[in-house]
């Protein structure tokens, strides 16, 4: 690559390139329980006393937003929804185990973190000139 490519700052296609990674990635967590169901989820909802039906709403945040953040609209919204779907996945999936590290020495939640701090950055940096959002 030419130093002058590497110097070129493209912050629009770079939140496009992040918007459309968070959401493509998370839109494949929903497509698998669309086929698969959502009933691992429904227990661990009844386990802590919870209706089983509250299930359902991990298709807002795992097909509506990352729709939402693929196409850029509501783009904040969109990835406030999918920090909100990882946080309650961590706490019925995974209690007490926020800093837990895997065989390998990294944090077991690392997949869990990326989506939310990625997340975090999509609403501190808006969505960008593409997208249905731009200003």
């Amino acid at each position: 690559m030419s130093d002058r490519l590497l110097q070129m700052e493209q912050p629009d296609i770079a939140k496009l390139i992040l918007r459309l990674t968070v959401g493509g990635l998370m839109l494949f967590h929903g497509i698998h329980k669309i086929f698969s169901g959502v009933g691992f989820i429904a227990g661990k909802f009844v386990e802590i006393g919870m209706p089983g039906a509250f299930a359902y709403l991990v298709f807002l945040g795992e097909i509506v937003a990352p729709v939402l953040l693929i196409i850029g609209y509501k783009t904040r919204v969109g990835a406030a929804l999918i920090i909100a779907t990882m946080i309650i996945a961590i706490a019925l999936a995974f209690p007490g185990q926020w800093f837990a590290l895997s065989k390998v020495g990294a944090l077991a939640m690392e997949n869990q973190y990326l989506f939310i701090f990625s997340s975090l950055v999509i609403i501190l940096l808006g969505a960008g000139k593409y997208s249905i959002d731009k200003k």
